[in-house]
């Protein structure tokens, strides 16, 4: 066989173990959540509460916020299981919904309204856990996010390093024990070289032309350091988002003299670490557990 016969073999492959994975999990049962609580009037703010399982109290909360690209054909329910899954490992869940791209699936991400219910969502958890999951300890909040997700947990925990006069920018550093990203598009730079989700990136701050101007106020990359503890976890067979990406993250942070873990797993693409059904999970588990506790 020739090399060039190998590679594209091997692309094959590649992209069969990627459908398979994504239809692991996106075939699982959804699994309701205990409550579900508006945070702002649009249908799409809204936060679904999960209590830990067991009867436990005074439990860590971890924010998930799902990936899927910004796109509006993903929303949270793809990630039920995922939040179910934590629950049933002790956690107290706030499963995050917010504003996507257009109808179809060819928008990624609104300006500013995707980032507009990101930080409103999460001004509003500490009252709205007060009432809605009285379990959760508000002085144990670990977040996570998935994919486009992932860059959302990374920017809900740099707000207090947006550029002055950015309305989301926080006076000081928000109350977190820590952030996981999953499989994060983390630096916007090489998710544009590598055209990650059929670029999404450029969308979600507008369009290509608007990309210089509006990435110091949304890619995690210019946000550093945070001074936030931060783990990001990546499958080596990710080809949705390249590990490429986290490591440039990584770097970036290396660079601004802060340090971040990353964890890459063998024999694991972009779906499985959110996957209840799958090894990868337990890892993100362990890992916002670490933080947590």
């Amino acid at each position: 066989m020739s090399d060039s016969a190998a590679h594209d073999s091997a692309d094959v492959a590649a992209v069969a173990r990627d459908l398979a994975e994504s239809e692991a999990l996106f075939s699982r049962p959804r699994v309701e959540p205990d409550v579900t609580v508006a945070y702002g009037e649009h249908p799409d703010q809204v936060i679904d509460f999960y209590a830990p399982r067991g009867g436990l109290e005074g439990v860590p909360l971890v924010v998930v916020l799902h990936g899927g690209a910004w796109r509006a054909p993903y929303d949270r329910r793809h990630l039920t299981p995922f939040a179910g899954f934590l629950a049933r490992r002790g956690f107290a869940v706030a499963n995050v919904e917010y504003r996507r791209g257009g109808s179809d699936n060819a928008e990624a991400g609104r300006w500013p309204e995707t980032f507009d219910d990101v930080a409103a969502a999460m001004d509003a958890l500490p009252a709205l856990v007060a009432d809605a999951l009285p379990a959760a300890d508000p002085n144990r909040i670990v977040v996570t996010g998935h994919s486009a997700g992932g860059h959302l947990a990374l920017w809900a925990s740099a707000r207090h390093v947006l550029p002055e006069g950015s309305p989301w920018r926080l006076d000081a550093a928000p109350p977190l024990r820590g952030v996981v990203a999953i499989a994060p598009i983390a630096d916007f730079t090489s998710a544009v070289e590598l055209d990650v989700c059929g670029g999404a990136v450029a969308q979600l701050l507008g369009g290509s032309e608007r990309l210089k101007e509006r990435e110091e106020y949304a890619d995690p990359s210019a946000l550093l350091p945070t001074g936030i503890a931060t783990a990001v976890v990546h499958g080596r067979n990710d080809i949705v988002v390249p590990g490429a990406v986290s490591e440039a993250y990584v770097d970036a942070a290396a660079r601004a003299g802060e340090m971040v873990g990353l964890t890459l797993l063998e024999d694991v693409g972009h779906f499985p670490p959110v996957d209840p059904g799958a090894d990868a999970c337990a890892v993100v588990a362990e890992e916002l557990a670490q933080l947590a506790y």
